[in-house]
């Protein structure tokens, strides 16, 4: 019983300064829009890229990765234009 009436005395200034009141409403100041906003509308550029064949691979051997050269594991990356 004492640790509940210990908590609502400990958690009752908490709850009060939380409540909001009449100066914090006073505070807020809202001004008239007198002007219409204009939007721009932009033409949205699209990022152009070119495809271009590497023909090699990496390959992992006794001493680290290697670069292999052969036509048939070749790959393309997306460059940019």
């Amino acid at each position: 019983m004492k640790r509940i009436l210990l908590g609502t005395l400990l958690a009752l200034p908490f709850a009060i300064s939380s409540m909001p009141s009449q100066a914090s409403a006073a505070e807020i100041i809202i001004k008239p829009n007198m002007h219409k906003t204009v939007v721009v509308h932009r033409p949205v550029v699209a990022a152009r890229y070119r495809r271009k064949l590497i023909p090699a691979h990496w390959e992992t051997v006794r001493r680290g990765n290697r670069l292999v050269k052969v036509r048939v594991p070749a790959h393309y990356v997306n460059v940019r234009v």
